[in-house]
């Protein structure tokens, strides 16, 4: 017996947990150069005539850069991290 496979939107299935390894960062670079460019340019331009189109052009260009830094760097934060948390799993009482 086959087990239906869960839905994103429809019937578009889940991707295998082996691709969250890339659409982790892939979501986070989009939404941090997306907020950072956002506010970058607010704060250089102000709300200008074209803001939005403005900031999806400097968007884009920023996320392209963001995705794969963040796939270069995130091995290494991962070391760091374990070099400052205890990344064990706790006991499980018996």
């Amino acid at each position: 017996m086959q087990k239906n496979p869960s839905m994103i939107i429809g019937n578009i299935p889940k991707l295998p947990a082996k691709h969250a390894a890339w659409i982790l960062p892939l979501i986070l670079s989009c939404l941090m150069s997306a907020a950072i460019s956002m506010f970058n340019l607010w704060k250089n331009l102000g709300l200008v005539d074209g803001f939005f189109s403005k900031w999806l052009s400097v968007w884009l260009l920023s996320w392209a850069i963001a995705y794969p830094t963040v796939l270069i760097f995130l091995p290494i934060v991962r070391r760091l991290t374990g070099l400052i948390v205890d990344l064990t799993p706790p006991e499980i009482p018996k």
